[in-house]
């Protein structure tokens, strides 16, 4: 919030970037539950993980409860749980999920226009988990992934200027960057394009030292409104067993 002047802005695209397993999902989800508990509301897109995994992770948090806990706990003890969250806030979650490179900006679109028409939805944040295996609809399907991914930075892009919301969503470093614990704008896998299109980019890090402490660190890479120097690197505490930082 501090480092974007108060929180995502609309008409914005965000990109989180991350080596597989150091939490870009576990980001977005709680980023995600953040923003319900607050009173707003969140369409989480899907492409990698099925849309109950999300939903679960997402109760995780909302419920402070690990995975165990969940599988465990009584129907009477959980149902009273959620019937606490309504209480306390009006924020509202959708969850949709498409199969792997199956939907692209054209899609959303439309799924956007059927939540308003039959669900009085609208979402303040589009979460879309992750860009790399969403579809283009402008990109030829014999392009390379350069000009693949950066189609489909831009059209997420315009998604968000059309219908005001920001969207976050993530991407993977290369495999040098997974090893790397000073990832820059250089360790983006497949394209450059992405990083030149999003308004905001950040890498998550994670290294032996930091899990130990409960910690991961994020890099500012790219922040059009506001200066990247100013907390450039910072950690947070993460607890992964209930998707929260």
């Amino acid at each position: 919030d501090y480092i974007l002047r108060g929180g995502f802005p609309a008409k914005a695209l965000g990109v989180i970037m991350a080596g597989t397993g150091v939490g870009k999902s576990l980001f977005m989800c709680s980023m995600a539950s953040n923003l319900i508990d607050s009173g707003h509301n969140v369409l989480y897109v899907t492409l990698e993980m099925a849309e109950e995994k999300i939903a679960q992770r997402i109760d995780q948090n909302l419920m402070n409860l690990s995975p165990e806990d969940l599988d465990t706990i009584s129907r009477d003890s959980f149902l009273k749980r959620f019937d606490n969250i309504k209480l306390k806030t009006k924020g509202r979650l959708v969850v949709k999920e498409y199969p792997t490179k199956s939907a692209h900006a054209g899609h959303f679109k439309a799924l956007l226009k059927e939540l308003k028409q039959k669900r009085d939805f609208v979402p303040d944040l589009i979460c879309i988990d992750y860009l790399n295996i969403c579809a283009s609809a402008n990109a030829s399907k014999n392009s390379n992934s350069y000009e693949q991914v950066k189609c489909t930075a831009e059209e997420l892009r315009a998604l968000a200027m059309e219908f005001d919301v920001p969207i976050f969503t993530a991407t993977q470093t290369t495999r040098a960057g997974f090893s790397n614990t000073d990832v820059g704008l250089e360790d983006t896998s497949e394209s450059f394009g992405l990083p030149a299109t999003a308004d905001l980019m950040f890498a998550l890090i994670s290294t032996e030292e930091l899990e130990k402490l409960g910690q991961i660190m994020v890099k500012q890479l790219k922040n059009r409104y506001n200066e990247t120097t100013t907390h450039r690197k910072f950690v947070v505490g993460v607890d992964r067993a209930k998707m929260r930082l």
